[in-house]
């Protein structure tokens, strides 16, 4: 008896354990197909009232500096991140060997710009031309993209300030108070990512000079700037900037001409490097917009380079 019960045990026992195997299999068939639901179930659009909800995407990097070459971008500091600018000019390349080509030469601006809010920037600088001080405010206004809320292009509006306190001689007293010293520009900063590879950027401008030098000198100077990149690899791009002044060039006492600017922006880990080639000895709209003394055509070409670092100072 015993030893015909057991084999029937063993035989019940190895048979009941594909049984169980199979229904255990069968139970979890339910669950990963609810699993697989639910992911499809996220990846579809949100829905409102039946609708689907677009969803909203910008567009990233249509400049990789929050400078072109003399000019701003569209670009606006990230919000709590601090941006540390340095730009320099050397003298002008037709100097010959005398003085290395312009090497001799040095005209900087030092400035720092701080992302207030994810769309506002404020700033300071100061520069060795005329010894100046400049301050400006930087909203975007629009951001190119898809999805609710967004345009075809970027649009920034810029406001600027810029105080010359180089000393005066043989002027009256009253053409020293500050606000002779005064110039305001006013531009509007349109910009469009088309590629992956290439921007362009439009700027309308207006540029007011309390103080001219000559009577027949225009204190209002409008212009109209138009800016590119193009990305040649990973990490190098072709930039170029250019500023027609309408109603000609606005002083009698100096020859000026629009100004133009062609570099290179090089990334390199945590910053940009940029270096170019403009007819523009300036770095701020009151400069290199009324006041560019290069003749292009006469070898007036300023060798130089700006260079941006930024720094996180709060929370994004």
């Amino acid at each position: 008896m015993l030893y015909t019960y057991f084999p029937r045990l063993t035989a019940a026992r190895f048979a009941l354990g594909p049984l169980l195997l199979s229904a255990l299999l069968a139970g979890t068939r339910p669950v990963q197909a609810q699993s697989n639901d639910l992911l499809k179930e996220l990846e579809r659009p949100a829905m409102a009232n039946g609708a689907v909800v677009p969803k909203t995407e910008y567009t990233q990097a249509t400049f990789k500096s929050v400078r072109i070459v003399n000019g701003h971008s569209v670009e606006t500091a990230t919000k709590g991140t601090m941006h540390f600018l340095i730009g320099h000019r050397f003298g002008r390349l037709n100097e010959g060997a005398y003085t290395l080509f312009g090497l001799d030469g040095a005209n900087i601006r030092l400035g720092l710009e701080y992302g207030a809010t994810q769309n506002l920037t404020v700033g300071i600088g100061r520069s060795s031309q005329e010894k100046t001080y400049d301050g400006f405010v930087k909203y975007r206004v629009a951001r190119q993209g898809e999805g609710p809320g967004t345009l075809p292009f970027t649009a920034t509006a810029l406001a600027t300030t810029a105080v010359s306190t180089l000393k005066y001689t043989g002027l009256p007293l009253e053409d020293r108070a500050l606000k002779s010293r005064l110039t305001y520009t006013y531009q509007l900063l349109l910009a469009r990512k088309f590629s992956e590879s290439f921007s362009l950027q439009l700027m309308p401008t207006l540029v007011h000079r309390n103080l001219v030098e000559m009577k027949k000198d225009r204190n209002n100077v409008p212009a109209l700037g138009a800016a590119f990149r193009q990305k040649i690899t990973k990490r190098l791009a072709l930039t170029g900037e250019y500023y027609y002044v309408f109603g000609g060039q606005p002083n009698t006492s100096f020859k000026t001409y629009n100004s133009a600017a062609l570099g290179f922006d090089i990334e390199t880990g945590g910053h940009v490097f940029q270096l170019h080639f403009t007819n523009s000895k300036g770095m701020i709209e009151k400069f290199f917009i009324p006041q560019t003394d290069g003749d292009l055509g006469n070898g007036d070409i300023y060798f130089g380079f700006n260079v941006s670092r930024a720094f996180t100072l709060g929370s994004h």
